[in-house]
């Protein structure tokens, strides 16, 4: 993909994915910024932010900054999902061997919410099955990526597993597979839970408003949660919760 055809207009590469990412793409166009957001390409039909689009990846750091080099964005926002811990070390190698700035942009986790120390908090997702392993059928929302783990683990056990994509193989025959993209509220997500006779709720620090009444609807119903944690923030590169300040961090950054 080319870079913006306005070479006299700031250009700023986002690292996307997330509905932050899309409004702050929306917010820097309005701004007058040229905007290139990059997908990974993992969702079929994703939402598309305004701006330049490109899908696919870059093939780790020394392709992002290849690219970096090609198109010279003046600042990198990284805002990947929270648990795209590779991508985040990727643009901060990136960023380090182009001396472009970057920023991250994460949502604010569920760390803080006034129900955490109810839930039982875990490392990765392996030791959320280990957490879990009382259950008879959990819901599990931990993302298509970690199914893997637990078609180790429970391909006998009756798992509700909702996901966005379908699986790429069939599921085993003691699964329902739910596919379906949020948000959610909280009356739909207590008619899930009944419906479908969850007695564990395993999930992943994703964060935001988009999925949490899930932990509303667990709580109500008398529901364990299990939490996989979000991985470290990469040393070193500034970190924003929202967009405004991250807007205000581009500011900055453009103004050299």
């Amino acid at each position: 993909m080319s870079a913006p055809a306005d070479v006299d207009r700031p250009h700023v590469l986002v690292l996307g994915g997330t509905a932050e990412a899309r409004a702050l793409a929306a917010a820097l166009v309005a701004d007058g910024v040229a905007v290139t957001s990059s997908l990974a390409g993992r969702v079929s039909q994703p939402r598309l932010p305004v701006g330049e689009v490109r899908i696919g990846g870059f093939g780790g750091a020394a392709g992002l900054a290849a690219w970096i080099e090609a198109h010279r964005p003046a600042a990198v926002v990284d805002a990947t999902h929270p648990f795209a811990a590779r991508m985040s070390r990727n643009a901060a190698q990136a960023a380090a061997a182009t001396g472009v700035p970057l920023a991250r942009l994460a949502r604010p986790g569920w760390s803080g919410h006034e129900r955490a120390g109810e839930w039982t908090w875990v490392a990765d997702v392996p030791a959320a099955i280990d957490a879990a392993d009382a259950a008879r059928r959990p819901l599990v929302t931990t993302g298509r990526q970690s199914v893997g783990h637990y078609l180790s683990a429970w391909a006998h056990r009756e798992v509700v597993l909702r996901i966005v994509e379908p699986l790429t193989d069939p599921a085993p025959p003691a699964w329902t597979v739910l596919r379906s993209r949020g948000p959610y509220d909280l009356p739909g997500e207590r008619e899930l839970m009944r419906e479908q006779r969850a007695d564990h709720l395993v999930t992943k620090d994703s964060g935001g408003t988009f999925t949490a009444p899930k932990l509303e609807a667990a709580a109500e119903l008398g529901i364990p949660v299990v939490v996989v944690a979000r991985p470290d923030p990469v040393v070193g590169v500034e970190q924003r919760t929202d967009v405004p300040g991250t807007l205000d961090w581009v500011a900055r950054a453009l103004r050299g």
